[in-house]
């Protein structure tokens, strides 16, 4: 699948440049990771969002029919999301949802914590 591409420079010029469903749930997913773990630095990395501590951490990246939210040691948070697909290298594991797709807010809290508390301890 290609990413969406756009013009941006930084993460909020990046959501700017996303509409309809994908601008939704990507914003979401951002307001989760940034109150759920502020301590991740947030980037425009790789043409979409990646959030850091010691190395990225978790990723967000819309394309024409979804939006995945991704992390780098996410084979090791499929106990919390079994939905979370293997694939990559650094036990990389994404989630992908389109447009209806059911996700909790609690899970992607969960997430996104449990990401940064591996990245913070290894």
């Amino acid at each position: 699948m290609k990413m969406v591409l756009t013009s941006a420079t930084n993460p909020d010029e990046y959501m700017a440049c996303l509409g309809g469903w994908q601008q939704s749930y990507a914003q979401a997913l951002r307001s989760v990771v940034r109150s759920a773990a502020p301590e991740l630095e947030e980037r425009l990395k790789w043409g979409h969002i990646v959030y850091f501590a010691h190395g990225p951490v978790l990723l967000i990246r819309a394309e024409p029919t979804r939006v995945l939210f991704g992390f780098w040691k996410g084979q090791r948070l499929r106990h919390i999301e079994p939905r979370l697909r293997p694939g990559g290298k650094y036990q990389m594991a994404t989630l992908e949802l389109k447009e209806g797709t059911p996700f909790l807010q609690e899970t992607a809290v969960r997430l996104a914590t449990e990401a940064s508390t591996l990245a913070r301890h290894e």
